[in-house]
């Protein structure tokens, strides 16, 4: 509540950008004094001050922006793991350094059941909660558990610089357990970003507001609310632009749930490497953790760190003969013959080669190469290679198997999908939906404005120099 003049020093940090304040002393005269004591009784307590099964019809919110809540981490984790679904947070967590999720979690704890009217909430966030959080992480989750259960009704982009003390993008995300009949399984897109009135004297950054239709300014509220309420794709809107003239923009745009959501695949491809014992490849072992930690002691006497160390050294020189007693003109194409080999000489001199000590030879001596032999599990399996791993986004209304025969398969024939690793994930990418590309000036009209740019220039000279 906003008593009095504006006092920037007080309300600097306080901006509800579709709201108008107004006085309601006159309304809530009569339970001041009722509000006033029971304030005071719940003032420092750290419980939750609204009880558990309060609900609410309407919730309005304005979280600040990228904020962590490291300090309520534990409370936070504790009701998770131990509530589940049951609490608020059951579904997931956004990442630590901003909660802004938290509180749209805690608010749809607070909703009426549909059948006792539903509830309607709008909160205002910046653009992060939109698309931040991979497939499978805490806010992509957090927008999965919201859309399928069909509660986004639709998300407003708002001009920037609306805000005291940041100009970034804000948008306004309506959430409801009520649709109506014409919106179930839909949600609405709206650009609200040109709905704005540059302000005659800025407040810190905040530079521009959205007309209310009052002291003649446009009531942009209103038709931002009527574009809402139409609920129409596509729906068109003219704007003036900053030359004077006027466009029409498409100010709204209407989804399925399922248009936001995403097959994230793994494509794996067959790990290729041939193997050869020259001078080069040798040196690598200095590189390698399973041969380099031979000299590392694990000791705590110096004399049985040093007698360690020592031991290692020769250990590693062992190592080194056996491997120089191999044919290095010879380029193994085939792992399996590549170790066959190995092992023979191996025996042959009685090395015996432990499995840390094969596997720092197995990274030394080998290289990728196409045309090398697929390496393969003792299953027979193709072994996948971590370096050629790639992921791929598929929407959920089309199959994965189609999208991969189609943009996977014809360039990469020996490539295959792990199943496990198949996340479902959730994004709003918002602007791009109503992104239009403006192709850029014409190079004859570019040259031209820099022409007459070097005629003024040369004016100003000749003025000078008279």
């Amino acid at each position: 509540m906003l008593r009095g003049p504006y006092k920037r020093n007080e309300y600097r940090k306080v901006i509800l950008p579709l709201t108008v304040l107004r006085r309601f002393d006159c309304v809530l005269a009569p339970t001041k004094e009722k509000v006033l004591a029971r304030f005071n009784e719940l003032k420092g307590k750290s419980e939750n001050i609204i009880r558990p099964e309060c609900a609410f019809n309407y919730m309005l919110a304005n979280p600040p922006f990228g904020v962590e809540w490291k300090q309520q981490q534990r409370f936070i984790e504790k009701e998770r793991n131990t509530l589940g679904y049951e609490g608020r947070f059951g579904v997931g967590l956004p990442r630590i350094n901003d909660g802004a999720l938290l509180f749209l979690q805690h608010m749809i704890s607070k909703m009426n059941r549909p059948e006792d009217g539903g509830s309607r909430i709008a909160i205002v966030f910046n653009g992060s909660p939109l698309f931040t959080g991979d497939a499978g992480q805490g806010e992509s989750e957090i927008r999965r558990w919201i859309i399928e259960n069909d509660w986004l009704e639709a998300i407003v982009a708002l001009p920037e610089q609306l805000f005291y003390n940041t100009g970034i993008s804000t948008y306004v995300r309506v959430v409801t357990n009520h649709k109506e009949k014409r919106r179930r399984g839909k949600v609405q897109l709206i650009d609200a970003r040109e709905f704005y009135k540059d302000m005659k004297k800025s407040l810190g950054k905040k530079r521009r507001e959205i007309g209310n239709g009052e002291d003649g300014k446009p009531d942009q509220i209103a038709e931002i609310t009527k574009i809402y309420d139409r609920f129409k794709h596509n729906d068109k809107h003219r704007i003036k632009t900053g030359d004077g003239n006027h466009k029409e923009i498409i100010v709204s745009k209407v989804f399925d749930n399922e248009d936001f959501g995403y097959h994230k695949i793994t494509v794996e491809q067959p790990l290729r490497l041939d193997f050869q014992a020259n001078k080069e490849r040798i040196v690598r072992l200095e590189e390698e953790a399973g041969f380099t930690g031979l000299v590392k002691p694990k000791k705590k006497k110096e004399d049985e760190r040093l007698r360690e160390i020592e031991a290692g050294k020769k250990r590693q020189e062992v190592i080194r003969k056996l491997l120089q007693k191999m044919d290095n003109t010879k380029c193994y194409k085939d792992r399996r013959e590549f170790l066959r080999d190995l092992r023979e000489l191996d025996r042959k001199h009685d090395v015996r080669l432990t499995a840390t000590e094969l596997k720092a030879v197995v990274n030394a001596l080998s290289e990728r190469d196409d045309t090398a032999e697929i390496c393969t599990d003792k299953h027979g399996n193709p072994e996948p290679d971590t370096q050629l791993r790639d992921t791929e986004n598929i929407p959920l209304n089309e199959t994965i198997e189609a999208y991969f025969a189609r943009e996977v398969k014809p360039y990469v024939p020996d490539a295959w999908i792990d199943y496990d690793k198949t996340r479902v994930g959730y994004e709003i990418p918002l602007t791009r939906h109503f992104y239009v590309y403006e192709p850029p000036r014409r190079l004859e009209e570019i040259e031209k404005d820099i022409q007459a740019i070097e005629g003024d220039i040369l004016k100003l000279f000749k003025d000078i120099t008279r």
